[in-house]
């Protein structure tokens, strides 16, 4: 049981870094949020990412260039161009690395108002640091798994992040339903997402880039959109005003 409440409260809270900082905060600027908080927002994404820790910079301009070229040739993750699942993460991978480490050559425009802490970025993608993580979700598992199965687990907590954007870049471009027609094969995965938090709302996101509620009919509950509301409201972030988001 204790691995179970583990890598269930693992799982969501690295999601929410994923969609809330990384994904709707530093890749769209849906929201603005004072020096602080965006410091608080990378450390807090440092530690429950931990071993599979991504760059909100590097992130960023990754997730800009899927939404510049989804589904075509300079797509960083597409199943319309990898073979299998793995290989399209291996890509991704690649090309995350090539920007981290500025090795790509990459348009100024994908670069603005990105968050960017040098710091954390160097500590976080460290061998070491990585190997830390985990080796404290190996003693967790080491003294609360009872049962062999449990170990199935402990992999897909060592990749959490990247497994996260996997399912949605990979399984939403394949399967699903469309509320609106787009240029690319975005779909909504689930049509109650109470496992991805809002992201897998992707047709909807692919046709309102900037709107910070990933629902759009009445059943598309996004988990993460009433505590974006709360946040703004506690003056924490301020959302922009726009009319893609209120469409």
């Amino acid at each position: 049981m204790v691995i179970i409440i583990f890598f269930i409260v693992h799982w969501y809270l690295s999601l929410f870094s994923q969609t809330f900082f990384l994904h709707r905060y530093a890749a769209h600027r849906m929201f603005t949020m004072s020096k602080f908080w965006e410091r608080f927002f990378y450390i807090f994404t440092f530690i429950t990412q931990g071993s599979s820790y991504l760059s909100p910079y590097a992130y960023g301009i990754l997730h800009r260039l899927h939404h510049a070229h989804a589904d075509t040739k300079d797509d960083p993750h597409s199943p319309r161009h990898d073979h299998n699942l793995f290989s399209m993460m291996w890509r991704t991978k690649n090309v995350y690395s090539d920007i981290l480490a500025n090795r790509m050559d990459i348009d100024e425009k994908y670069k603005k108002d990105l968050p960017q802490w040098h710091a954390v970025d160097s500590l976080a993608d460290r061998w070491w640091v990585r190997i830390m993580w985990g080796t404290v979700y190996f003693a967790v598992y080491w003294f609360f798994a009872d049962m062999w199965w449990l170990w199935i687990f402990y992999p897909m907590q060592i990749v959490m992040g990247p497994l996260h954007g996997a399912i949605i870049n990979w399984f939403a471009h394949k399967y699903g339903y469309i509320n609106f027609k787009t240029e690319d094969t975005a779909k909504n995965l689930l049509p109650i997402d109470f496992l991805m938090m809002g992201e897998s709302y992707h047709n909807n996101h692919h046709k309102f880039g900037s709107r910070p509620n990933f629902g759009y009919r009445w059943f598309e509950i996004d988990p993460v959109y009433p505590i974006i509301l709360g946040l703004n409201a506690l003056g924490i972030i301020r959302l922009r005003r726009r009319k893609a988001q209120l469409a």
